[in-house]
């Protein structure tokens, strides 16, 4: 157990690095849709002498869409609309219409710091990027023109709380600075343009929804080396074991199940390369039992001239002389395909004489405890006595019972013992 344990760490660590990047190439969701509702404040351009003021209150909408390249990185695309509305009562009354629209960077600080080492449920995201920002002044504004679009460049944090697999709460703070900004929020023209002259601050809450069929996004994916080499290690781990369950041989012929296309094959039975046991003239019983079996069993032509041609009435002398028996593999309940037959001939005999009844003896060879091979004996009965009466022959007809060991043959042949492991039946 250390050997293969200390197997499975070398090759975890050599395919550490490959693995990691296929798994968490293929193993989650990339894209998002994200929405927030809250408060935003336009600050700057504001005339001078003018009563004007803004506070943190105008309601805002927020809507974008991302894409993550990696469980680290990806791209947004967002926009947000407010009006801008004056605080001071005794100033002039105006809502002026900003929308900003921004192609942004989103770096996943949780991945990149690690958060998944501890938690599953907070994470943090920094997004950053340009756009531009529109303001539409009210229609009784001084200034010359009505509306401004200029180049913005903006940057925020989105702390997160995962609530399911597909659906996230975000809390988003961001900072907009408008480049040469020339109407002010007060309905003026700005007297002097400089850099940043327009200045947002927005707070929204809301979702983000994910879309993709797998069961994670890409912002909630434990890519921690202690996660991956875990995973790693299991993964191995697993594929050692079914390496060594390939390659026993159950059936003892030689030939390792994984290769085995007769994994069952009757012990000591000689097969080829495929582990199919050899059978030349191809009916369904190895050569090497042929001759054994043919002292226990009516062949095909002496069947045609006897039992066939006389129906089933041949069928009750021979079973009393033990000729039609069904017979088992060792330490099995299960009866040899080859025996159902014997079953078959009971069924129609008891069928054509509905006044007729059977007893079932097991057997067991000598191998084993007596008691087992008792037990084991009257379970092979109880399996053919429900087989009878599956085949719809009345219970009250039947009885079964263990006869324990036979041991009229050679302990020591697996071929003699073969032919005592059986069920009989006796007609009445």
């Amino acid at each position: 157990m250390k050997k293969i344990t200390l197997l499975t760490l070398i090759l975890a660590a050599f395919s550490y690095s490959s693995y990691a990047q296929e798994a968490l190439s293929q193993n989650y969701n990339k894209f998002s849709i994200d929405f927030g509702l809250g408060v935003a404040k336009a600050s700057t351009p504001v005339s001078e002498n003018i009563p004007f003021h803004t506070e943190m209150e105008d309601l805002a909408f927020e809507l974008g869409a991302r894409y993550m390249f990696n469980d680290k990185f990806g791209l947004k695309l967002s926009g947000l609309y407010f009006e801008s509305t004056n605080s001071i009562e005794s100033g002039p009354e105006r809502n002026v219409e900003i929308f900003r629209g921004n192609l942004e960077g989103v770096a996943n600080l949780g991945n990149i710091l690690g958060f998944r080492e501890f938690t599953q449920r907070f994470n943090l995201l920094f997004h950053a990027g340009a756009g531009i920002t529109n303001i539409g002044l009210p229609a009784n504004a001084s200034a010359a023109n009505q509306s401004e679009t200029n180049l913005n460049f903006m940057g925020g944090i989105t702390p997160q709380i995962r609530l399911s697999d597909r659906f996230t709460l975000n809390l988003d703070l961001s900072v907009i600075g408008t480049l040469d900004q020339d109407l002010t929020l007060d309905g003026f023209n700005n007297g002097q343009t400089r850099n940043f002259d327009g200045m947002i601050a927005t707070a929204t809450a809301g979702l983000s929804i994910y879309l993709g069929k797998h069961d994670k996004h890409a912002d909630w994916v434990d890519n921690s080396p202690k996660k991956l080499f875990g995973d790693r290690v299991a993964e191995l781990e697993s594929q050692i074991a079914k390496i060594e369950r390939d390659l026993q041989d159950t059936d003892k012929d030689g030939v390792a199940d994984y290769l085995d296309r007769e994994p069952n094959t009757t012990s000591g039975v000689a097969v080829n390369t495929k582990g199919e046991s050899i059978d030349v003239n191809q009916n369904g019983i190895p050569d090497e039992l042929e001759s054994s079996l043919e002292k226990m069993y009516v062949t095909k032509e002496f069947a045609k001239e006897t039992y066939y041609a006389g129906g089933v009435e041949g069928v009750k002398p021979d079973a009393n002389d033990n000729l039609i028996n069904v017979y088992f593999r060792f330490d099995s309940t299960q009866p040899e395909y080859y025996s159902l037959d014997a079953i078959n001939q009971i069924v129609k005999y008891m069928r054509a004489h509905p006044e007729a009844e059977a007893v079932l003896t097991g057997y067991a060879d000598q191998i084993g405890n007596t008691e087992y091979n008792r037990t084991l004996s009257e379970n092979r009965a109880k399996k053919v006595y429900d087989i009878v009466i599956a085949s719809g022959i009345e219970e009250s007809r039947l009885s079964y019972r263990g006869g324990g060991v036979d041991d009229s043959v050679d302990k020591n042949s697996e071929e003699a013992r073969q032919i005592v492991r059986r069920v009989s039946f006796e007609l009445k």
